[in-house]
């Protein structure tokens, strides 16, 4: 099994590493030609959902990736990554590749400062501490988004066919549960 971890800004190193603790292979996708590597999953890190976008539009990756996405392949997308999959962004015309039908709010608590950490209880996985920085929320989900999560009545995690979409950095906890479980969807999706 192989991930490809979009390596262009943001917290892709954590996400490498619990990877490789649990015995899965990384490769970074930094440019286009990296896209043409087999790959059975895709990690969209943290980060900033804007400068992401342009850069995956600039070094033409972005139709290669909503495709595949589009197509299965198996997703885990936190914080920044949440936006890029959005369907719609509250406050902003723009939308990126737009394959989970949900509408988030971007900096929904507030700007650094608003940056906390809870244990709270994620369907199929059970408690698990959740960091949250600078973090986006779910306002709404359309028919078919399971609802994983949610912290004070914002939904903060959901699952779409083969798309894990987190408002909050389960890379930087010392918990696996959450990427054992997107190796679980990965397997599944192999079989």
């Amino acid at each position: 099994m192989k991930v490809g971890v979009l390596a262009l800004q943001g917290a892709f190193i954590e996400h490498e590493k619990k990877l490789e603790k649990l015995g899965v292979e990384c490769i970074e996708l930094r440019q286009k030609k990296d896209l043409e590597q087999d790959f059975d999953g895709l990690i969209l890190p943290g980060g900033e959902s804007t400068v992401q976008g342009k850069l995956l539009k600039e070094l033409d990756m972005f139709d290669i990736l909503q495709k595949r996405i589009q197509d299965g392949l198996p997703t885990l997308a936190t914080c920044a990554g949440l936006i890029l999959l959005a369907k719609e962004i509250e406050n902003q015309n723009q939308t990126y590749f737009s394959t989970i039908p949900m509408t988030v709010k971007r900096n929904a608590y507030g700007r650094q400062l608003g940056s906390f950490h809870t244990i709270e209880e994620m369907k199929g996985i059970g408690k698990v501490p959740m960091t949250f920085i600078r973090a986006p929320y779910i306002e709404s989900v359309q028919d078919g988004v399971d609802i994983l999560s949610k912290v004070n009545d914002n939904i903060i995690a959901v699952q779409y066919k083969k798309q894990l979409a987190l408002a909050f950095h389960p890379e930087l906890d010392e918990d696996d549960s959450i990427h054992q479980y997107f190796i679980n969807m990965i397997k599944k999706s192999t079989m």
